[in-house]
């Protein structure tokens, strides 16, 4: 009997990573959310908390980086965990991180529809969601190659719009360019003018798991190790410029941000990037932002199926689900993952709309803490991946690409994650997420293992 094609194309090239990585990262979190963030930690503790996630994220990539570089394969991560911490935990990564994005894919189609709205009120909503949809499936259905294209074009938008905000920003912070309310140079005045953290410095830590968010999707450049052209030599190059572009296009936008809006305003009617903008003076500042953010959703959109069909191919590769989900085609899409991740999406989406307050809000709950795990087993299957290498006779000048300081990096990324995780008991807003969440991992292990006994009482009655 011939063999289904179950292979996977190294046509992702440099460019390609770099932006997949960024296209994962820069969303809604920051054009949208990120004035809620200021609103709810003051200007100071906003900043301290961005600080605090950019070096989680750039430690936890510098373990995935070791990783990858030594096994670069496709769902890299639940293969890791599966392989250096143990079967159960490999499953359940991999099925948090595939609900992650198909969560999110849900969502971002409703926005995309909703900001068109804006443009053409008489048209549904559904219609122009149903329309996005096509748009992203195409995307990834036709070649690794042109997904690759189509979210570097995307994320390249995004990139000019931060740019351009934190340059006209500063020019304004500086009295160079006028800005509406300010008669002098605003300078840094907002930052500290009711105090270092007018909320509480206890605010720092309850927000850290809606930067954690803001943050997740770096990880992606794991994801897309077995698709990576040269991935000893793109790999390390995507990881270690990820802190330098997370502090430019985060820190510098929150700065500007903060600097020129009183935080008290920030997030609580409109979009801080319309609103300064606006107060510049850019002519159809909230199109011009509409149309920016509408890239975003639809970048984070295409990242998103391309990483939940990849984790379904994984889990089938790896034997965890039929292998029938990691057949592919000609152009080594893996086309039934990408079918029923297409399909995780629109139930997500239907969810949102039938059952918002049930079912979506556990949903959207698990999935806000599903990353922060996913980095908690990155960090923990590297720790025990280098014993192991030792172990086996290996030097550590044999590895491509080390994580330095081993093994107190690892271990901070860990428990740094850990922290961010566990401090959202004390934000009532939060806290059900965490009674969520566990309930969920109980189910993975107890779906996974209970499958294997039924497996071996199977093969044993044979």
């Amino acid at each position: 009997m011939e063999q289904p094609h179950k292979e996977l194309e190294r046509r992702m090239e440099s460019r390609h990573l770099l932006m997949i990585s960024l296209g994962g990262v820069i969303g809604t979190g920051l054009f949208l959310s990120s004035g809620y963030t200021i609103h709810q930690a003051g200007p100071i503790g906003t900043i301290l908390a961005y600080v605090l996630g950019a070096i989680i994220v750039y430690l936890v990539m510098l373990c995935l980086g070791e990783l990858s570089v030594a096994m670069p394969q496709t769902g890299s991560f639940h293969v890791y965990a599966d392989k250096y911490i143990g079967p159960g935990t490999g499953f359940t990564v991999a099925i948090l991180y595939w609900l992650t994005w198909t969560v999110a894919l849900g969502s971002e189609f409703t926005a995309a529809g909703l900001i068109m709205k804006t443009w053409f009120p008489g048209v549904p909503t559904w219609i122009w969601s149903l329309l996005f949809m096509i748009i992203i499936f195409t995307s990834n259905a036709l070649s690794v190659k042109i997904f690759g294209e189509t979210e570097f074009w995307f994320s390249s938008i995004k990139v000019i719009a931060i740019i351009l905000f934190i340059i006209l920003g500063g020019l304004a912070i500086f009295g160079i360019l006028p800005i509406k309310g300010y008669s002098h140079a605003p300078l840094f005045h907002n930052l500290i003018k009711d105090g270092a953290f007018p909320t509480g410095f206890q605010s720092v830590f309850t927000t850290m798991l809606t930067v954690n968010f803001a943050f997740s999707g770096t990880e992606l450049i794991g994801v897309t190790a077995g698709e990576t052209k040269d991935p000893e030599k793109n790999i390390p190059k995507a990881i270690h410029t990820t802190l330098l572009r997370l502090a430019i296009f985060f820190i510098g936008s929150i700065v500007v941000m903060a600097s020129l809006i009183p935080w008290q305003k920030a997030g609580v009617d409109q979009s801080p990037f319309v609103l300064v903008f606006k107060s510049i003076g850019l002519p159809f500042a909230g199109d011009l932002m509409n149309f920016v953010v509408l890239t975003a959703i639809l970048s984070a959109a295409n990242s998103g199926l391309y990483a939940s069909t990849r984790m379904l191919w994984s889990l089938a590769n790896e034997g965890m689900i039929p292998q029938k989900y990691a057949k592919t085609n000609s152009h080594g899409v893996p086309m039934i993952a990408l079918v029923l991740s297409m399909l995780g999406g629109v139930l997500a989406l239907l969810s949102s709309v039938i059952a918002a307050s049930t079912v979506y809000l556990v949903l959207v709950s698990i999935s806000g803490l599903a990353v922060v795990i996913v980095w908690m087993a990155i960090a923990y299957s590297q720790i025990n991946f280098r014993k192991q290498w030792l172990k086996d006779g290996h030097s550590t000048s044999e590895l491509k690409f080390k994580t330095p300081w081993y093994p107190v990096l690892p271990w901070a990324a860990f428990i740094l994650s850990f922290l961010s995780c566990v401090l959202i008991i004390f934000d009532p807003t939060q806290r059900m997420a965490l009674f969520y969440m566990l309930p969920f991992l109980i189910i993975c292990y107890a779906v996974y293992y209970g499958k294997k006994k039924i497996h071996h009482i199977k093969s044993t009655n044979q």
